[in-house]
């Protein structure tokens, strides 16, 4: 059965980096629209980062811009999140979850951030401190 599995959170220093993993299985992922999003302690899921199912066309947070970038191994069945120059705002779970692109665009997944739609993971945690 569909399955999304995140990994390579942990604790970093303020500039530093990490990369995300998001391992799918139980589904085509090459027929899918994959976002990150993320949840900061009190406050409301929101979106990342999404990514076309070919890889050729991404959308990402202001918050985020120049600092963070999606990619996409159709192959490897992975999904990946590189975040540079990290901030301690940062912090958060990261999910992953997977629409079908017939029924959004990557705009609209990024925009709508809720568990009902499609499939998510279970999340990673990312701690930004010094």
């Amino acid at each position: 059965q569909p399955q999304l599995v995140e990994s390579g959170g942990g604790l970093v220093q303020p500039g530093g980096s990490l990369r995300l993993s998001c391992a799918a299985s139980g589904f085509t992922l090459d027929d899918y629209v994959i976002g990150w999003f993320r949840q900061a302690p009190g406050k409301e899921r929101e979106g990342v980062s999404c990514i076309s199912r070919s890889g050729g066309s991404t959308n990402y947070a202001d918050s985020v811009k120049g600092r963070f970038t999606i990619s996409r191994d159709n192959a490897k069945k992975t999904v990946y999140l590189q975040m540079n120059s990290l901030k301690p705002e940062d912090t958060a779970v990261y999910y992953c979850a997977a629409r079908h692109g017939r029924l959004t665009t990557i705009q609209a997944m990024c925009a709508t951030p809720r568990s009902d739609l499609g499939y998510w993971g279970k999340g990673t945690l990312v701690t930004v401190s010094s």
